[in-house]
């Protein structure tokens, strides 16, 4: 059983870590505008929050370096996002997210850390923090939600890429067998609840694929970029 947890969360490992890069055509666009245009720093804010949680949750627990390698990895990824985000962003825009920054990744994390590390022990610590890390994925997936809203109301699918569906369905997927296998639901809730919006996004692809496209609404590329990594811890 081990061997099979193993080979799974190895498999998780790779779809996250493409997961955690796909918003480099993003970045490379705002790098080559020199300007993050309409692009919001929060889903990036967030996501560096939530694999930082992930990470310190891997290292605490037993067996669970699976998941301490790979958001470890999406934390370094993210905090180049944000360092790019804040070098290419309007002085209000800078501000806004220099204040997100310091009360999510700096604040709310050292917190986190400290109250677990110094209030709590064994288990106690560790479903403490299992706790925190679920709650927060699925806060999280307000992205997908509304991205789906928007798809039922223009009834197109241009703002709600294929491939970010396939793999919100596909990470969660992997990860909810990992976390059965292992038998961690604080893995199992957040990812199995990916697993369905996934599901529930391509359903909706199939029915508006052929839709004419709508100019009314925008929604950046990536946007569900955070909600994906959400689901890979």
């Amino acid at each position: 059983m081990e061997s099979l947890s193993f080979f799974v969360g190895v498999i998780g490992n790779i779809i996250s870590v493409l997961v955690f890069l796909a918003p480099i055509k993003t970045f490379w666009r705002i790098v080559k505008h020199r300007s993050t245009q309409d692009f919001e720093s929060l889903p990036y804010v967030c996501t560096l929050l939530n694999s930082s949680l992930w990470t310190y949750y891997g290292i605490i627990k037993p067996g669970e370096i699976l998941v301490a390698t790979v958001n470890g990895f999406g934390a370094v990824v993210e905090a180049v996002y944000v360092t790019l985000f804040l070098i290419y962003a309007p002085a209000k825009i800078r501000a806004k997210t220099v204040a997100l920054v310091s009360l999510l990744d700096v604040g709310f994390l050292a917190a986190a850390i400290l109250v677990t590390r110094l209030a709590l022990k064994g288990d106690t610590r560790i479903d403490a923090l299992g706790f925190i890390c679920s709650g927060l994925n699925i806060v999280m997936y307000g992205s997908p939600l509304a991205a789906m809203k928007t798809v039922v109301t223009t009834k197109s699918v241009e703002f709600m890429p294929f491939f970010l569906s396939f793999f919100l369905l596909l990470n969660g997927g992997i990860w909810t067998i990992y976390a059965v296998l292992v038998r961690d639901y604080f893995l199992a809730v957040p990812n199995g609840t990916g697993f369905v919006l996934g599901t529930a996004q391509l359903v909706l692809y199939a029915i508006y694929r052929n839709a004419k496209p709508s100019n009314k609404f925008s929604i950046e590329d990536g946007s569900q970029e955070e909600h994906l990594i959400a689901s890979s811890s």
